[in-house]
C-alpha cells in the first residue's frame, strides 16, 4: 500500500511522544486513512486470506506508525476475513506495536462480539496469557479487546472475564493498564450495569482512582467524561 504519497494529509500532527510510541510518522489524517482502507477493499473484494495475512504482517513490522494504524483498519474493512484470523496471531502483532495509540488500533473495536464467540475457547486463553504476560502493551491488550464485546453482547462471557483480568491487574499503577481498567468497567454499563455497579462497590477501595471515579460517574449519567482518539 502506497501510504507514503498521502504523507501530510491531515490538519493536525499528533505527537509520536504522547502516543506512547517512538515510530516516526507520515502524519496522514484519521479520515484520509479510513478512506485509503475503505477504497484498498473496494479495488480487492477478492483478496485471499493468504495476502490478508501476508499484507497485514508487512504493515505490522512497518517502520512508521501509520503503516501500523492501517493494518487496524484493513482489519475493520475485511470482517469475513478478519473472523478468520486465530487470536494467537495477535500475539505476534503485539511485538511490533508500543504505547497506547498503537495498540488500540489493534485491539479497540476491530475484534467484535461475534469474532470472539465463533471460538470463545481460544480467545479466552489468549486474552488470560496477555494479561499475565511481563509485555505491559500485552496486558493492555487483555483488557482493551474486551471493550467493545461487552458493549456489544449480553453475553454472560464476557464480563466474565473481563472481571477475572481486572482482578489481576487493578493493583498496577501503570497508566496504560489504570485507564484500560476504567474503560472496560464503563463499556460494561450499556449490557452488564448492575454487574458493574456491584463490582465496583465491592472493590472500590482496591481499584484505581480513575476507574472508581470514571465508572461511578457514567453509572450515574450514562456518560463519559473522556473522549477516545478515533482510531
Amino acid at each position: 500500500m502506497e501510504l507514503k504519497k498521502c504523507k501530510g494529509q491531515t490538519g493536525k500532527h499528533s505527537s509520536d511522544n504522547y502516543c506512547g510510541h517512538n515510530d516516526p510518522s507520515l502524519h496522514i489524517g484519521t479520515p484520509v486513512s479510513r478512506q485509503i482502507a475503505k477504497s484498498f477493499a473496494q479495488k480487492h473484494q477478492d483478496l485471499s486470506f493468504t495476502d490478508f495475512l501476508e499484507l497485514l504482517n508487512s504493515l505490522y513490522q512497518g517502520k512508521y506508525s501509520d503503516e501500523k494504524s492501517m493494518a487496524g483498519k484493513l482489519l475493520r474493512v475485511y470482517p469475513k476475513l478478519r473472523s478468520k484470523i486465530e487470536p494467537k496471531k495477535l500475539d505476534t502483532w503485539l511485538n511490533y506495536l508500543d504505547g497506547w495509540e498503537q495498540v488500540d488500533s489493534l485491539c479497540q473495536s476491530v475484534f467484535t462480539a461475534e469474532d470472539m464467540s465463533v471460538s470463545w475457547n481460544e480467545w479466552q486463553r489468549t486474552l488470560t496469557s496477555f494479561s499475565k504476560n511481563k509485555n505491559t502493551n500485552k496486558r493492555r491488550a487483555s483488557l482493551v479487546l474486551l471493550t467493545a464485546p461487552v458493549r456489544q453482547s449480553n453475553d454472560e462471557r464476557f464480563p466474565r472475564l473481563a472481571f477475572r483480568i481486572i482482578e489481576r491487574l487493578k493493583s498496577e499503577k501503570e497508566i496504560l493498564i489504570t485507564k484500560a481498567v476504567s474503560w472496560l468497567l464503563r463499556e460494561m454499563i450499556k449490557n452488564h450495569k448492575d454487574k458493574a455497579a456491584v463490582y465496583l462497590q465491592k472493590n472500590k477501595e482496591s481499584l484505581p482512582k480513575i476507574a472508581v471515579r470514571e465508572t461511578t460517574r457514567k453509572l450515574k449519567t450514562g456518560r463519559n467524561r473522556v473522549i477516545w482518539l478515533a482510531l
